[in-house]
């Protein structure tokens, strides 16, 4: 299984945010294990190292980012992509577009994120983690 996650996923890691830290957590330790593999994008890298940063500043944010993508695969973005989003009057928020692309590009089964909501637009499930590993991960 092919999962992406969000930068509120990434962001409730690096900064120890509970409650989502425990899900997101465990979603993550999934990396490499029965098959799933986890991708995110350089936004939300971007967004977690600011994060991250802000709590723990700027050497500690780079130590935990680069531990993070020892696990998970970052997505690439493509020009082709862009203009995808470019042109989708679905899309209102372009950031969510480029996750939601990007995990596209990837192949991906599915997105992790808190906010369900911001990717009203998917063509593809959209879990809340908590969600996901109830019903998915421990049913297999």
């Amino acid at each position: 299984m092919r999962i992406f996650v969000d930068a509120n996923i990434l962001v409730s890691v690096l900064n120890k945010e509970y409650p989502l830290f425990s899900f997101s957590a465990r979603v993550l330790s999934l990396a490499g294990k029965q098959g799933i593999h986890i991708y995110t994008s350089p936004v939300c890298l971007a967004i977690a190292f600011y994060f991250a940063e802000k709590k723990s500043g700027a050497i500690l944010a780079k130590k935990k980012i680069g531990l993070l993508t020892e696990k998970i695969q970052v997505a690439v973005h493509s020009k082709e992509d862009i203009a995808l989003i470019a042109a989708n009057n679905k899309i209102e928020d372009f950031e969510d577009g480029l996750e939601y692309y990007a995990a596209l590009h990837e192949k991906c089964h599915c997105i992790i994120t808190d906010d369900t909501d911001d990717f009203y637009f998917s063509e593809i499930p959209v879990y809340k983690p908590e969600y996901f590993l109830l019903n998915h991960v421990w049913k297999n």
